[in-house]
């Protein structure tokens, strides 16, 4: 018979016919066959056995990975420089609150494996050990005096979380309707008259710097590359720096642009004082400023459009209470890696909604800085550039605010600039930003009060623009998410509910996220991420509500001298036109930039890369990990999560693990 035939009998009875198939040696219906061979099922087990290995084997070479980054970035680490700033009572704090937690879980694990049933043992008699007998007691006291405590601070913190929450929301709503409305600070029809360059007015243009050898020339090139009548714009190097090369260097690019006809100035100081207000105050203090109309501010990486002047002074025309103008900031790093792109998203919101919405209906918001056009005389009658606190940019505004003058905010004009790249130059950053406006508000509080402005203003001075976007928000951010989520893992009498901890938060930082919609992917590490610098900013605001040690410490921001492409292409087209000694090389690196530089700069040698150890951050990493493994025992689910993800991102900023490492 043939391999693949089936023999096939028809059977013919009185009332139907009946057809037998005799398939027992056919091939074609396996499911008949006998069963696997030994041999088979020994093949298709190594086959499994051999996969599983081979996971496991890749999942061993990735932690081993893993852990030799973590070895070598430690070993490489240095926390001399770090040690004095956390020696502070937070720390110690921190410190003596993961003792008693590891203290807690350890007692919780023997209750947990001896299977004590704690609803059970009321009666003294039935206590067998000493051990049960404390972890008895330490239950009545917990319920009877620690949780009635946690539960007010958790509900405390709860009401100022929902509050700040509402604000955020108020704030998304009003960008919304601006959208919707496509809303925009409007123009008169005569504001600029290109033809008439006599009817410009005199501005002049100020760069503060000191010591930004990466970034000097493309600042100073960018602001001599305005469009505006030269004999009625004058540029301003306000240079502070104490190193005699970069004086140099700054000294020879700033003579390039004057003997091109570019209307520029050199100015160093010789005491140097009050950091950049000290610089700025000196600047307006020369006998020529008077005959200026207007002041343009740009910190040494932000580089100008050449039309910059021209779409934001004619906000000024016809509006003479009017005293600054602020532009957008936009980042040609924000894509360098994860540290700059969490700092994208930030940003993002603080202009396309908080500085949006504030300037379209309250015509006033905090000055950025830089990248904003104030009016010479509104400096004036506000008092000037002061040194007394390290926001010198947001103490001018709050003093203007209070004469009466009214601030445009222009989200369609935007100024390229740099976002940090290394977690420790973020941090002093933020440390700065968050210290100073406590300083300003104990400064301020009397003028405030005392002022001429309306009730509604001053209560939106000392309410929403101080206490509770400056105080309330690292307050809670801290306490409530680092210290008591993981204590009541310890006190299950003060549990948080689900939406506290997780709904609430997400849909928070969704909205915070939809000004950078392409960062929607990183929502996720972005509530950790703000949850893990909360301790940063707590810091700094309380140093800087009490006056301690570090509010008024001030570190300029770490700058690499990127530049977008085209600003490479335009910048070596106009130097190409010079002199051959002045000729500008463009380079790519692995992201497709590189630094700046040209050939007669002073070479100097690289510097050995190394990261810092932040003790603060680990002892909370230590602290959510430990309250993770509590959370587990007691099956909490979201809480478990929560804690283990908020955990292990305090450990790779602890271990200083995101971003890029500090020269």
């Amino acid at each position: 018979m043939a391999p693949n035939s089936v023999p096939v009998t028809i059977e013919t009875t009185k009332d139907f016919s009946s057809l037998i198939v005799d398939d027992s040696q056919s091939p074609l219906f396996p499911e008949k066959q006998k069963g696997t061979s030994p041999k088979q099922f020994t093949w298709v087990l190594l086959l499994k056995l051999h996969r599983v290995f081979t996971c496991f084997s890749w999942l061993t070479m990735a932690l081993k990975a893993t852990f030799a980054l973590v070895k070598k970035r430690i070993s490489l680490s240095d926390v001399s420089d770090e040690d004095s700033k956390y020696r502070g009572r937070l720390y110690r704090f921190i410190k003596i609150f993961l003792a008693l937690s590891v203290a807690g879980l350890a007692m919780e694990l023997i209750a947990h494996f001896n299977k004590w049933n704690l609803h059970s043992m009321i009666q003294p008699w039935e206590v067998t050990s000493l051990l049960q007998w404390s972890y008895v007691a330490w239950l009545s006291f917990r319920e009877d005096y620690i949780a009635p405590v946690v539960v007010s601070v958790s509900k405390f913190c709860i009401v100022l979380f929902l509050i700040q929450s509402l604000d955020r929301l108020v704030l998304c709503i009003g960008c919304f309707w601006i959208k919707y409305k496509k809303l925009k600070p409007t123009l008169e029809a005569d504001a600029c008259d290109v033809e008439d360059p006599s009817n410009f007015p005199m501005v002049l243009v100020q760069i503060p710097m000191c010591n930004e050898r990466e970034v000097y020339a493309q600042s100073i090139g960018a602001a001599c590359e305005l469009d505006w009548p030269k004999d009625r714009i004058l540029i301003q190097v306000l240079d502070d720096s104490n190193d005699g090369h970069v004086q140099l260097l700054i000294k020879e690019e700033v003579s390039s642009w004057k003997g091109k006809g570019v209307n520029i100035v050199y100015r160093h100081r010789l005491i140097r004082t009050g950091y950049k207000a000290g610089n700025l105050k000196s600047a307006m203090s020369c006998d020529y400023v008077k005959d200026y109309e207007f002041v343009a501010i740009f910190d040494a990486d932000f580089q100008p459009n050449p039309d910059f002047l021209k779409q934001t002074i004619p906000h000024f025309k016809g509006k003479p209470d009017v005293g600054l103008v602020q532009a957008r900031w936009a980042f040609v790093n924000k894509d360098e890696n994860l540290l700059t792109r969490l700092q994208n998203i930030n940003l993002c919101f603080h202009f396309e909604v908080e500085q949006q919405v504030n300037g379209h209906f309250l015509n006033f918001f905090g000055f950025n800085g830089t990248a904003g056009v104030w009016r010479i005389k509104a400096l004036e009658e506000s008092g000037g550039w002061l040194e007394r606190t390290t926001v010198e940019d947001m103490d001018i505004a709050v003093r203007a605010h209070l004469k009466g003058w009214k601030f445009i905010f222009l989200n369609d004009v935007k100024v390229l600039c740099e976002l940090p790249e290394s977690y420790e130059a973020y941090k002093k950053q933020q440390h700065r930003w968050h210290s100073g406006p406590m300083q300003l508000f104990r400064l301020c509080l009397p003028a405030i009060i005392t002022s001429k402005i309306t009730a509604w203003k001053k209560a939106n001075l000392i309410f929403l623009f101080f206490l509770l976007r400056k105080l309330i928000l690292p307050f809670y951010s801290f306490t409530l998410f680092c210290i008591i989520l993981p204590l009541t893992m310890f006190i299950p009498e003060a549990e948080l509910p689900l939406w506290v901890i997780c709904y609430v938060p997400i849909f928070m930082s969704f909205l915070n996220i939809l000004p950078a919609p392409k960062s929607v992917p990183f929502l996720v590490p972005y509530l950790l991420f703000e949850n893990t610098m909360s301790v940063t900013k707590f810091n700094a605001m309380i140093s800087g509500l009490f006056q301690l040690g570090s509010a008024y410490e001030w570190v300029v921001t770490k700058k690499t001298g990127r530049s977008s492409e085209s600003d490479l292409l335009s910048l070596a087209e106009r130097e190409s036109k010079s002199s051959s000694e002045d000729k500008i090389l463009r380079r790519h690196s692995e992201s497709g930039l590189e630094l700046l530089t040209k050939l007669k700069q002073v070479e100097v040698a690289p510097k050995k890369k190394r990261n810092r150890i932040y003790r603060k951050e680990l002892a909370l990493a230590f602290l959510l990990l430990t309250a993770s493994a509590r959370s587990l025992l007691s099956a909490h689910g979201v809480h478990f999560y929560f804690l283990l993800f908020q955990g292990l991102s305090f450990l790779i900023m602890g271990l200083d693990l995101i971003g890029e490492q500090v020269d």
